[in-house]
């Protein structure tokens, strides 16, 4: 316990650093995903197969590897401006954008090809379509695979602590350094990690009930 209670500021920052990195990176890859999902399911053939390249491209690309291809790809081309937490976000929102747009996807999928036929009976454009009649059903529908993708960048951004992203994996990191024990440390960051997605888990759960069409 002495751990926690003499290094409370050093938890409390690691863990602020980790819910900060979690929302911005949740609020691009949705951003982002809502995009992608919007070209995967286009009737023009040239969108879908870009939404499907991005999508296949981002998949299967391990984080490591865009972490590495960003911090330091980008200063090889003169992009020095942006600072690592910054670069951090674009990296975990724009990986996980596309496991969003696939969870939508699958969602689009549980709507009824009738439902957008008479939409489009009466007169609505396929952006009407999507936006008023599709997309917020396919939401409803991907609300449990949309929690297990913010879960996955909660886990995911410990990564970010490798490059000089404060966060809580980088708050175990120094305070093994400073002589506390490996043990003890980790597992005051795993309660912290469990907590997190606790919560997450909660509010997704909470909202799934919220949405459910009664039956």
């Amino acid at each position: 316990m002495e751990v926690l209670t003499d290094n409370a500021g050093l938890f409390w920052q690691g863990f602020v650093g980790t819910v900060r990195l979690m929302c911005l990176s949740t609020l691009l890859a949705f951003a982002l995903g809502i995009v992608l999902v919007s070209f995967r399911v286009s009737p023009v053939p040239l969108c879908r197969g870009l939404g499907a390249t991005v999508v296949t491209v981002l998949c299967n690309t391990p984080l490591t590897v865009l972490f590495f291809g960003v911090t330091l790809g980008l200063p090889m081309l003169g992009l020095t401006e942006a600072g690592y937490f910054t670069l951090a976000v674009l990296v975990m929102g724009g990986y996980a954008s596309a496991f969003v747009c696939e969870a939508l996807r699958s969602g689009v999928n549980a709507v009824e090809l009738g439902q957008a036929e008479a939409a489009r009976s009466l007169g609505m454009s396929t952006a009407q379509t999507a936006a008023l009649i599709v997309f917020p059903q396919a939401g409803r529908a991907a609300v449990p695979p949309l929690g297990n993708v913010v879960i996955t960048l909660v886990k995911n951004s410990a990564l970010a602590g490798g490059f000089s992203v404060y966060e809580l994996f980088s708050t175990e990191k120094t305070l093994v350094e400073r002589g506390y024990a490996v043990a003890v440390v980790f597992l005051w960051v795993t309660a912290a990690y469990l907590v997190l997605i606790a919560v997450i888990s909660a509010g997704f759960h909470l909202l799934e009930r919220r949405l459910a069409v009664p039956g």
